[in-house]
């Protein structure tokens, strides 16, 4: 047996016994004659003692943190350990004994003790890795390089830690349905291309020419079957692959967990949802959840006043909307933002009309690049007049001369500013003010450290719009998927008022992250079939592609809805992780490479020829 113990379950009560431990050398430290290894595996590091002195104690000189008497010891553990380097990988025997007093060390759970070492084998040797591993200081090593070896990174305390709170979650959360009677069903990997909102990495056939199967983004379809099945409560912790863009919580192959119920409404699926975050919390995390039950937004709500659908509660200044005090505006920038369809609204940044000129222009480039021109921005540097007012003298602003009066005490008393705040507006079409303010309502809450890092804000985001136009393709398509139901009462205006029909679709949020997102779902053929064609679905192309989920609502659907929970983006959280890619083991790059294993890679002519596959060049792009 190669060891009797882990590196991190020894304490002082445990003194006197003869154990073998094996692991990682941590890191050494020589004093001559008096060698101490610190020893690590996934469970914690112990102090390795090895000394050259068959009474075990040290030179004249050397640290005393051993002065205990192991008559075992002997020179060659100690020229062996003089070989080690770290993260050599050692087998030791010996005794464990206390440490003297004040040589503790309370940052290890083994603290309390030491391995007087009688035996040292080295079972492997190593390289000096191309990064530091003991600590967490290869935090700042190029992440490109952490990448491709991996393997050396997760051996970091807070990388390892990331996936024990991983396999954590993941537990707790199978636990919670286990006990709740939901059955956790497999799928298929290999699935039917049918268009869900993202592209499909397709894998060809070798056994049917020409033909392809595609990985699940979702297994959104299947579990809709299970319900027909008559499952009634199903889930699974399911791996789901997009061909997308990616950024900092996404990833091309990715974890969720997937849950559909039959027989529930809305409320039903949330109450669930909400229970299970609220334990899984507790489990997991010693950070306070900022309100119960969790507060509930409508889309528009949410988009009114952070304008975002997945906001950060953490901290106030909600966004404010002047568009029509400023309609007939002599500041030609409001007016014909808003002559032209667009909005005004803006946010007030606390004490911030203190700011220099340069930190002003540092947040007008900040928030270009979500597609805003620029700022206004007036800073309130006096008081309040007798009435509350602010006259023009008390403002700091390039646009004060182009405002009446009634326009700036509007613009104060609807932004909720007082002296030394600062007032920033955006004047664009939604689609570009709602974002750029969304963003720097963020940017503000950073900087000026409003955001408590040490709080859960969840909340629900409900009534979303069922379709969104695409200009492009010239047609409605589906903001979630196309078995997402509308709200009973929108179904009569699918057809003429598409924009203005909501679904029973529901997204769950912690602290600016979307985590889950869910919807009761079509179960009637009828109505399945007019959410296709609204979508601009020929009968032929339904038949191909969704016949199957047609013909199954025929045989007695339930009425049924669920939720997809991104496992990364929860265990990110809890981990106070930036990305996902650190709390999964072997993520891909920004760009959707493998560091690591140099994927994705070519394959052999052989093997393109038996999938009946032939790799062209593109064609160069002409000017």
């Amino acid at each position: 047996m190669l060891k009797t113990h882990t590196c991190g379950e020894l304490r002082a009560s445990d003194a006197g016994k003869e154990v073998t431990l094996s692991g990682w050398v941590n890191r050494r430290r020589d004093h001559g004659g008096l060698i101490f290894l610190d020893l690590r595996d996934r469970s914690g590091i112990t102090q390795i003692t090895v000394s050259d002195d068959p009474e075990g104690n040290p030179p004249n000189g050397a640290n005393p943190s051993s002065t205990s008497s192991n008559g075992n010891n002997c020179a060659g553990a100690l020229a062996t350990a003089s070989q080690v380097r770290s993260e050599f990988v050692v087998q030791v025997s010996g005794s464990v004994q206390k440490r003297p007093k004040g040589f503790e060390n309370p940052e290890l759970e083994t603290g309390e003790i030491e391995v007087i070492a009688s035996e040292l084998q080295i079972l492997s040797e190593a390289r000096t890795p191309p990064f530091v591993i003991s600590g967490n200081q290869g935090d700042e090593v190029d992440e490109a390089v952490r990448l491709k070896y991996r393997y050396l990174d997760l051996r970091r305390p807070r990388l390892a830690a990331n996936l024990r709170l991983r396999h954590d979650i993941v537990r707790f959360i199978r636990n919670f349905f286990y006990d709740r009677d939901f059955l956790e069903v497999e799928t298929p990997i290999l699935l039917k291309s049918t268009p869900e909102g993202a592209r499909d990495f397709v894998v060809p056939s070798r056994i049917h020419p020409g033909r392809f199967y595609a990985l699940p983004q979702s297994p959104q379809q299947m579990k809709q079957l299970l319900m027909i099945a008559g499952f009634e409560r199903y889930f699974q912790i399911a791996r789901c692959f997009r061909d997308e863009d990616l950024r900092a919580d996404r990833q091309p192959e990715f974890t969720q967990l997937d849950l559909e119920m039959s027989f529930v409404e809305a409320a039903d699926v949330m109450a669930l949802i909400e229970e299970m975050l609220i334990s899984l919390s507790a489990e997991v995390s010693d950070k306070p959840i900022q309100k119960l039950p969790f507060p509930v937004l409508t889309y528009d709500e949410a988009m009114d006043k952070y304008g975002i659908d997945r906001p950060d509660l953490r901290f106030g200044l909600q966004l404010f909307d002047v568009t029509e005090l400023v309609r007939n505006s002599r500041f030609g920038v409001f007016k014909n933002a808003v002559a032209a369809g667009g909005i005004v609204k803006g946010v007030r940044y606390p004490q911030g009309a203190q700011l220099s000129r340069k930190d002003i222009d540092d947040l007008i480039e900040y928030v270009k690049p979500y597609g805003a021109k620029g700022l206004a921005w007036i800073g309130l540097t006096g008081d309040a007049g007798d009435n509350g007012q602010y006259s023009t003298d008390n403002l700091r602003s390039p646009i004060i001369k182009f405002l009446s009066e009634e326009e700036s005490a509007g613009l104060v008393t609807a932004s909720g500013a007082e002296k030394g705040d600062l007032i920033l507006l955006v004047a664009d079409e939604p689609d570009v003010t709602n974002p750029a303010l969304a963003n720097l309502r963020l940017e503000i809450g950073a900087r000026a450290n409003l955001v408590d890092p040490n709080l859960l804000a969840f909340c629900w985001v409900v009534d979303f719009p069922l379709l969104e136009y695409d200009s492009q393709e010239d047609r409605w398509g589906a903001i979630h998927h196309p078995f997402t139901s509308a709200r009973d009462e929108d179904w009569s205006i699918l057809e003429e008022r598409p924009a203005d029909v909501r679904a029973k679709a529901y997204d769950v949020v912690l602290n600016g992250w979307e985590i889950g997102g869910g919807s009761i779902r079509i179960h009637r053929s009828n109505l399945q079939m007019r959410m296709f064609q609204r979508l601009g679905l020929s009968e032929k192309e339904v038949d191909e592609q969704f016949g199957h989920m047609l013909e199954a609502f025929q045989y007695g659907a339930p009425p049924h809805g669920g939720i997809a929970m991104g496992i990364e983006r929860v265990v990110a959280l809890f981990a106070d992780a930036q990305s996902i890619r650190e709390v999964m083991a072997f993520p891909k790059t920004a760009t959707g490479t493998d560091l690591l294993l140099e994927a994705p890679s070519p394959v052999e002519d052989d093997q393109l020829a038996e999938l009946h596959i032939a790799v062209r060049e593109r064609n160069p792009v002409s000017n």
